[in-house]
């Protein structure tokens, strides 16, 4: 008896993802919640098990193909030969049935033609007389209008009776690229094949570039007309050199999806501050080999997330979200920042859960194992959900000053330059201190210019005397 393994419900809001890898093979005998493929979500990669065991009788997916919870991805054969040759049994008697059944299906349908064509007969004899004098009534002109017409509707059927039921492999392929690219709910899809409308063409509005049931009701009640700015038409470049294209992995899809959106919804305001962080880099210097002992590393980002978390607690519009639907701000009790990872496969952002509640040492060395995760392609779901406020730091790599995309829903981020030696001017001297660049950048819907300067301003300060900030 075969059995269908299925895309299960992968996290809270997923339902959808991209397979990377298929772990079994045709012929392959598994046993029941083994891994049998791997897929990407929302930048994380999570192994789908298997309901039975059995053997894989057939593969239904491709890596790289887009599924949906509930799609049919391995068909296992469970069945035993003597269920097996029962099932062929079943199989004759069942056919042996349908073509008795249809032996009877032929003589009514030839009884039914010989009435209908008498039937006809009749109506044709009874219609000429009428036909003909409205005929001789109608003009020439009108008559090879008709015909016109008469022809074109003949000519549409036939073309359409020409037309193949199944598409060319170029079209399918086209359709699998496409498809790829859509990031909707199976209701979703459902009520876009419903009003008659192909979901590859619409914007979709919510997370990750996800098209919802208002974006499909919004595109139906525009006329159709495609939402958001369309992608300008790139020239050939070939015409001028060699070229070479290379498709964009997961990661850089829905990064592209994700700070596309955040830059059309949300109107960006950019604060910049300077931090004289020379107390910082002594305390880093002091306390380091304590922290590697615990299995992290003291860093500069471990002091910004606490700095942060308890800025959070003091400007909470900061650690809000904003809801235009329903004119709302709904401010969190709970503190969770993303911390930006730069890996080969792209940026990834994980979260630090309940940051306020942790010691710059738990959170040293919880960020240099989550860094790991991401740089190793090993971060779940929950790795990535349920953040705040970003932090993102360019220190290591360098730059004087950067302005950050704020990542929806998030209302805030902040950026971290290379810090540089600079004279300041201390107690009738210049003294050489290590200076920080930071910019700031929040939704403009919620936070005012004040307040975004007076989040820079305590952070500056908090910088520069952590223990007063930290305790006062």
């Amino acid at each position: 008896m075969a059995k269908e393994i299925k895309i299960p419900q992968i996290s809270e809001g997923v339902d959808t993802a991209t397979i990377s890898e298929i772990l079994v093979s045709k012929g392959d005998k598994i046993k029941k919640d083994q891994a049998v493929i791997a897929v990407e979500t929302d930048k994380a990669s999570t192994e789908i098990p298997s309901a039975f065991s059995g053997t894989v009788k057939e593969i239904k997916v491709s890596e790289g193909d887009e599924v949906s919870v509930g799609d049919v991805i391995i068909i296992l054969e469970e069945a035993s030969e003597e269920n097996k040759d029962s099932g062929d049994e079943k199989e004759k008697k069942e056919a042996s049935e349908e073509k008795e059944k249809g032996k009877k299906e032929e003589k009514k349908e030839e009884t039914s033609e010989e009435n209908e064509k008498k039937k006809t007969k009749d109506k044709e004899k009874k219609e000429t007389s009428e036909e003909k004098k409205e005929g001789e009534e109608r003009s020439a002109d009108q008559e090879d209008v008709d015909e016109s017409k008469d022809e074109s509707k003949d000519e549409d059927k036939d073309e359409e009776k020409k037309k193949p039921s199944k598409k060319s492999e170029k079209d399918k392929s086209e359709d699998k690229k496409s498809l790829k690219e859509v990031y909707a709910s199976p209701g979703v899809r459902r009520l876009a094949r419903e009003l008659g409308i192909n979901i590859q063409k619409i914007e979709g509005s919510g997370d990750s570039g996800r098209i919802t049931e208002k974006d499909v009701k919004n595109y139906k009640e525009g006329g159709g007309k495609k939402s958001g700015p369309a992608q300008p038409e790139l020239p050939d470049f070939s015409k001028w050199g060699a070229v070479e294209t290379k498709p964009l992995n997961n990661i850089k899809k829905i990064t592209a999806k994700n700070v596309l959106q955040s830059w059309q919804s949300i109107p960006h305001v950019f604060q910049f501050g300077e931090a004289d962080i020379s107390g910082i880099e002594t305390y880093i210097e002091d306390h380091k080999e304590e922290v590697e002992e615990a299995g992290g590393k003291l860093s500069l980002t471990a002091i910004l997330t606490k700095v942060v978390a308890t800025a959070l607690h003091k400007f909470p519009m900061f650690n809000a979200s904003i809801d235009m639907d329903k004119e709302e701000m709904i401010l969190k009790k709970y503190v969770n920042i993303n911390i930006a990872v730069a890996t080969d496969e792209g940026l990834l952002v994980p979260v630090i859960k309940n940051a306020d509640q942790k010691s710059i040492k738990d959170l040293s060395v919880e960020i240099s194992e989550i860094a790991q995760k991401a740089r190793d392609q090993k971060l779940s779901n929950e790795d990535m959900e349920g953040g705040n406020f970003s932090i993102s730091n360019l220190g290591g790599i360098g730059g004087t000053n950067f302005t950050p995309i704020v990542y929806h829903p998030q209302v805030a981020i902040l950026g971290v330059s290379r810090a540089s030696i600079k004279p300041v001017y201390i107690d009738d001297n210049f003294e050489p201190r290590s200076i920080l660049p930071l910019s700031l950048s929040y939704d403009h819907r919620l936070i005012d210019g004040a307040d975004g300067a007076s989040f820079m301003n305590w952070m500056v300060k908090a910088l520069e005397d952590p223990y007063e900030a930290l305790l006062g």
